[in-house]
């Protein structure tokens, strides 16, 4: 069967430049999917897409769809016709789904049948349908109209290029009549370009100066700009989703060095880079320091024959911007940093709530119980915490959003607060993503958390919880938040405490009566996805909840514990030992007592288990006091022969009462080794 290349490209106004790489995609995919419905083979598809055009190739299309038979199965003969031959509803439905008379059925099996052979229909005539279709599923999420037409889509289409191995597939799709004429440059080849066949796309645009290919496009732009950042001794900031962006502004990427003035060096450049990247669109550069230099690349869409022309244009362009920043920056530094607080008293976090002064006064206190709980300066947690969200009110926050955080760390700086204060006005926002920094402070630890468990107890408090689709106050990120610092930082936090200590500052604002618990639970409930994504078996992570330890950092000792002992050889036996056990002991009727009477140890195999328990006990715990778990349970190991031994030889339940309640004390204190570091008993 012959097989051809197909082209499709059709030709827009300026496409979207956030959604172009997206798409793309979806225009390929829907093309691939109508492909396999149609039965149609080939061997390989690329996408192209640039800011004027979306095109698909498929190389080595089949010509024509294979001939196919189509089986039907219909009701039974019986239910088909009457005694008397008549057809019933049955049999008239069925012919009308096959689309023939009822004589045509065939009758003579126990169903009716029908069987039709299609014959495969040329890929030339399916294939503008399949493009169609393709088209109009588009992740689209408001299409336009242009002119007088009732054609709709993204932006308004300019030209449609439709060509199978060297032949034009002759359609309409979108108002544009199919041809091989595509369209060069807009300003170095605003003439069109003629399309030799589907393998020549990409050199003949490129002949035009387009580079339809996406990927080159950006791979071009990102060799270049790192040749000219190593040519002005420094490195560029390349955040993939601006290179992406960059990458679908521009047909023909001609990044060049710009430069602004260095006085605008004194204002923290993040608020520099900020307005370059997410205004601009700009690379900012850094020296070997991670200063920032006063330079930056632009990525032209033309090749000038003056490109200082291009470069005064947009040295000109972001002042104005460098400028505001620098004119907010020395607004905010006219009054100390604590003074904002005055205007935040008037801000509401939340209206059962108060104010976000209120909620600073709140953090700063909870930040200093924490701090001494965990080795920090309470003094300094409680003066960061105080002055955490003063930058919410300053006019550099007010104008760049993502400084929240950072514009308080350096006007804290400027007022003479101590490094760790001003870090902590910064790290309070930490992990600001999966995966992201941590505070490096023990102060900004306290107010981090502080922070966090703050807004988790009030949030919880007043009955916001959150569902699975809304989490307006970002509750299960603040709840991960609080266990990666506790946990990654090794810090020893009783959650308990803290949690107990946040509600005290709410009083009256926040329903107490349960509050704690909720509060726990939500926050260990995501340990469990972590873990998971660790390698962690659930019943592990079960194995240590169910002994509910309110300190993240002991739960994940005892986690890393059980998590190793379960590779042992002896834990299956231990673990399903300890569930027997647990049975056992759930079921005793009577009061189990606390000491094992040695005299009534009358058999051998109790009488080494007890031994063992002892001996076990002795190293245990004071490992378990000391938290070396996986010391624990490896010297807990040792008891599985006795273990083994006692319920294969000895009758727990024996006739005499004094003897029974005896042989249950002896397997209370064995589990209760176990129960010193997890219910193992839920590893089975």
């Amino acid at each position: 069967m012959s097989a051809h290349d197909f082209l499709v490209e059709l030709g827009t106004e300026e496409l979207p430049p956030k959604s172009l790489k997206l798409l793309g995609e979806a225009f390929l995919a829907g093309i691939e999917k109508g492909l396999k419905a149609a039965g149609l083979e080939y061997r390989a598809s690329h996408v192209y897409a640039a800011p004027r055009r979306l095109a698909v190739l498929v190389e080595q299309l089949e010509a024509q769809q294979a001939d196919r038979v189509v089986n039907l199965d219909g009701p039974p003969v019986q239910a088909a016709f009457t005694a008397d031959g008549t057809p019933t509803q049955a049999a008239l439905g069925f012919a009308k789904k096959c689309g023939v008379e009822l004589d045509q059925i065939d009758r003579s099996g126990p169903k009716l049948k029908f069987s039709q052979s299609i014959p495969g229909q040329a890929a030339v005539s399916l294939l503008a349908g399949i493009v169609e279709a393709s088209l109009q599923a588009l992740p689209i999420p408001k299409r336009m109209r242009w002119g007088a037409r009732k054609t709709e889509f993204v932006r308004p289409t300019q030209w449609l290029v439709m060509l199978f191995g060297e032949e034009v597939i002759d359609c309409e799709i979108l108002a544009q009549k199919s041809g091989r004429l595509s369209r060069g440059h807009r300003f170095h080849h605003p003439d069109q370009v003629r399309i030799s066949s589907p393998a020549t796309y990409l050199e003949d645009l490129r002949s035009a100066y387009v580079l339809a290919d996406l990927n080159e496009r950006r791979a071009l732009i990102s060799a270049r700009i790192a040749e000219l950042a190593a040519e002005q001794q420094g490195s560029a900031i390349v955040p993939a989703d601006l290179l992406d962006e960059v990458s679908c502004l521009v047909e023909w990427p001609v990044p060049l060095v710009c430069s602004f003035e260095e006085r605008f060096l004194a204002v923290p450049q993040e608020a520099l880079i900020i307005t370059m990247q997410d205004n601009q669109k700009y690379f900012c550069l850094l020296d070997a320091q991670g200063k920032l230099l006063p330079r930056f690349i632009t990525v032209a869409n033309i090749e000038s024959k003056d490109p200082q022309q291009i470069i005064s244009g947009n040295e000109k362009v972001v002042r104005p911007r460098l400028t505001d920043a620098e004119f907010f920056f020395k607004q905010d530094q006219k009054q100390p940093l604590e003074h904002f607080n005055q205007r935040l008293a008037n801000v509401v976090f939340q209206a059962q709530l108060g104010s976000v002064f209120d909620k600073a006064v709140r953090v700063a206190a909870l930040a200093a119980f924490i701090a001494e709980r965990i080795g920090g300066d309470s003094q300094r947690a409680a003066r960061a915490g105080l002055l955490s969200k003063c930058d919410l009110a300053s006019e550099m926050v007010g104008e760049f959003p993502e400084m929240q955080g950072v514009a308080g760390y350096y006007y804290a700086q400027l007022g003479g607060e101590a490094d760790d204060v001003a870090l902590a006005l910064n790290e309070q926002y930490m992990p600001r993503g999966a995966g992201a920094e941590l505070p490096s402070t023990l102060t900004g630890a306290a107010v981090a958390v502080a922070d966090k468990l703050d807004t988790l107890v009030g949030i919880f408090g007043i009955g916001m919880l959150p569902t699975g689709s809304k989490d307006p106050y970002a509750l299960r990120r603040a709840a991960l938040g609080v266990l990666r610092i506790l946990i990654e930082k090794q810090l020893d936090l009783d959650l308990a405490e803290a949690i107990a200590f946040a509600i005290e500052q709410f009083a009256e604002q926040v329903k107490a009566e349960g509050l704690a618990a909720l509060v726990q639970d939500f926050i260990f409930d995501r340990l469990r996805a972590r873990y998971e994504d660790e390698g962690v078996e659930v019943s592990v992570y079960q194995a240590v909840r169910a002994l509910s330890p309110s300190a993240p950092l002991d739960f994940d000792q005892r986690v890393q514990a059980v998590q190793a002992f379960r590779a042992r050889s002896e834990a299956a036996a231990l673990a399903a030992a300890n569930k027997r056990v647990s049975n056992l002991l759930s079921k005793f009727d009577g009061e189990i007592p606390l000491v094992v009477a040695n005299a009534l140890l009358l058999e051998p195999a109790e009488q080494a288990l007890a031994q063992a328990v002892f001996i076990a006990a002795q190293a245990v715990a004071p490992l378990a006091e000391g938290r070396q778990y996986r010391e624990a349970l490896e010297q807990l190991a040792s008891l599985r022969d006795p273990v083994d031994a006692f319920f294969e030889a000895v009758l727990v339940n024996a006739e005499d009462a004094e003897v029974r309640a005896n042989r249950y004390a002896l397997l209370a204190q064995l589990r209760g080794l176990f129960l010193g570091v997890a219910d193992i008993s839920l590893l089975g």
